[in-house]
């Protein structure tokens, strides 16, 4: 462990940052801020409001209760060594490993002995950022950091050769570099439209199946049952598929395009990384409750979400992949994003967030056992599951072929990711039905 941390500090820039200005795009302005400054101090990062912003008639809170609107430091919350809503603005695991290959061309087997600190890669990513905020050494002179403009086939090529360890050259650097700042494991870039702004994922080197198809099918139907879901297209170059995503963190306005501020269900939960195994549903909803716009439809919408990632196998429903919108006061669910069926080999399964107490079981059962929570009655909660396969089973076909899905992708996922018969089993004499119609779907399907 030593020997990996030496190292790694070998290969840091020799003069890491101490400190970073935060600006901010407030509500309906096309323009940035700087709101305040980030400083390393004793392994955290602390805060401080700038006595310009505090002056502002306009200003909002970065986030509450994280970083309120006051005068002098602001420590991370307990057990933080950040600001959940700062780190909601970093870099995820593919954008720190593009800033690792630009800044110290590690190659891929040696990714994992890299540390930079945090606001080496809040000031070294993309200003297009998910969310509101960016990062910039000065607190007098804005620079964004973007990119030139590059063909999806050059972003491929991009991401490849980060996949496999290699150098970019020059312009291939700066076009990818522009997608830095996004989250996520897998490699994605942004694309920039004239009346659209656009999130591009990839296939990895490393897949074995249309992993790209896969979100595409489960996006579009969930969108088909009735979800809030973020608009999804496919698109082909360089003989490999992309998945475009539509931002909603963006709009257009006379202005020119705004920022719409995000906070992450990880951050409303008060956990990092470390603890993100403790997020459950249960007091996701506790908080949408007391804190969200029109809260009775959006914990209905939350419980359908969860129902569907159990439907068509998404257990990659970590807290980070559920957002909300925040104004200064409160807080609007965003659509969903990133739903994605994993990969399946057998039949048990655990999404990643609890669903009631300590149970994460993928079952239909474990849904409707927590419907209170969502204030759904039974038969509420129930027909809520029964919509949703009829919508899976009406559009599946058409969704398929739209996604031009190979006949052994379309056998991997069906029966397997989605509608898996583990989904229905522990269900009770009530509810025995949902595992009927799911059976009788499924048969349909492979025969």
């Amino acid at each position: 462990m030593n020997s990996k941390r030496k190292r790694a500090s070998a290969r840091q820039p020799a003069n890491a940052p101490h400190e970073a200005y935060v600006w901010i795009w407030l509500p309906g302005e096309a323009e940035p801020v700087v709101a305040g400054r980030m400083e390393a101090q004793a392994g955290k990062l602390v805060f401080n409001y700038g006595q310009s912003y505090l002056a502002r008639e306009n200003a909002i809170p970065i986030y509450e209760p994280e970083l309120p609107l006051k005068k002098g430091v602001i420590e991370p919350l307990k057990g933080l060594s950040a600001p959940g809503c700062i780190r909601d603005a970093s870099p995820d695991a593919w954008g720190r490993r593009v800033i690792i290959n630009r800044l110290v061309g590690a190659k891929r087997d040696a990714i994992n002995d890299v540390e930079l600190s945090e606001l080496t890669y809040l000031l070294q990513s993309g200003s297009d950022r998910i969310g509101a905020l960016d990062f910039q050494a000065s607190p007098d002179d804005f620079q964004p950091r973007l990119a030139g403009n590059a063909t999806l086939e050059e972003l491929i090529d991009a991401a490849g050769r980060v996949e496999r360890g290699e150098p970019l050259p020059p312009d291939l650097n700066t076009a990818l570099f522009h997608g830095s700042s996004i989250g996520g494991a897998r490699p994605k870039a942004l694309i920039d439209e004239a009346d659209r702004r656009l999130i591009a994922k990839f296939s990895a080197l490393n897949d074995i199946y249309s992993v790209v198809k896969a979100e595409f099918i489960a996006m579009r139907l969930a969108a088909r049952a009735g979800l809030h879901v973020a608009e999804v297209r496919l698109a082909q170059a360089a003989g490999k598929d992309v998945l475009l995503i539509e931002r909603f963190d963006r709009v257009h306005t006379a202005k020119g395009w705004t920022r719409r501020s995000l906070v992450s269900a990880l951050t409303m939960l008060e956990l990092d990384e470390m603890m993100a195994r403790y997020a459950s549903y249960a007091d996701f909803a506790e908080i949408i409750r007391r804190r969200f716009t029109d809260p009775r439809q959006t914990l209905r919408e939350l419980f359908a979400r969860v129902v569907f990632n159990v439907l068509c196998g998404n257990t990659d429903d970590h807290a980070r992949n559920h957002a909300a919108f925040w104004n200064g006061q409160g807080l609007t669910l965003s659509p969903a994003y990133d739903i994605c069926p994993q990969g399946r080999a057998g039949g048990e399964a655990t999404q990643a967030m609890l669903i009631l107490g300590e149970d994460r079981s993928s079952q239909i059962a474990t849904c409707l056992n927590a419907g209170h929570v969502f204030l759904l009655k039974p038969n509420e909660a129930a027909t809520i599951v029964e919509r949703q396969l009829t919508a899976i089973d009406d559009g599946w076909e058409e969704i398929c072929e739209e996604a031009q899905l190979s006949p052994a992708d379309r056998a991997l996922f069906w029966g397997r990711q989605f509608l898996n018969p583990y989904a229905f089993e522990n269900l009770s004499r009530e509810h025995a039905h949902l595992a009927r119609q799911a059976d009788d779907i499924r048969a349909r399907r492979l025969c």
